[in-house]
């Protein structure tokens, strides 16, 4: 900017020279035209000239010296707190990528902790309950077994209260119809009856 205006600036300065001789060498030409602004014949209007160029020269002055620098600052801090915004924004990305990795991480051990106790849990449980049922099985064979000796105990008993019965019922039955009795082959009969029929 600053080298657009002293080009400007320079341009006007080779100019107005020119400009002034072509209004030397034309005195009528400019009024006749109908633009007094171009009369530099005028002496009005040199003056005009030459203080619009003071003005501009003080201006240039003052804009080159003060302004733009002022201007230049506040688009140097500008541009500076937009790389350092650009660069918190991109560590503050790297930091969200990092603890949302971590909170993944973290997840997917929590996540596998919790399978690894469940499994646990379920295999303890099975074990438990194979133990239990093992031990029920136990017990109730124990008791069928413990029943069925009972049982077979008190058939027992009954089969000889029942040989008993029949040898007795048996020998006072022949006594009655012979007249004597016969306690060994009454006893004897009553054995091979018995047996017969699978009960001895």
């Amino acid at each position: 900017m600053k080298k657009t205006i002293r080009i400007a600036t320079l341009l006007s300065l080779v100019a107005l020279p020119a400009m002034a001789q072509v209004a030397s060498e034309h005195p009528g030409a400019t009024s006749s035209a109908g633009m007094p602004q171009l009369d530099f014949g005028n002496p009005w209007t040199i003056a005009q000239v030459v203080w619009m160029l003071i003005i501009f020269g003080a201006l240039y002055y003052v804009m080159a010296r003060y302004a733009l620098p002022q201007v230049e600052g506040v688009l140097a801090a500008r541009r500076a707190r937009i790389e350092g915004d650009l660069e918190t924004a991109q560590a503050a990305k790297q930091r969200a990528d990092a603890a949302m990795a971590e909170h993944q991480a973290a997840t997917a051990r929590a996540r596998a902790e919790a399978q690894a106790a469940i499994n646990a849990a379920t295999q303890k449980a099975q074990a438990e309950a194979a133990t239990r049922a093992e031990a029920l099985n136990a017990k109730l064979a124990a008791q069928i077994a413990a029943a069925e000796t009972q049982i077979a105990t008190a058939r027992d008993n009954a089969m000889g209260a029942l040989r008993q019965v029949a040898t007795d019922t048996a020998d006072a039955l022949v006594t009655r119809l012979i007249g004597q009795g016969d306690s060994a082959g009454v006893a004897a009969a009553v054995d091979r009856e018995l047996a017969a029929r699978g009960q001895a």
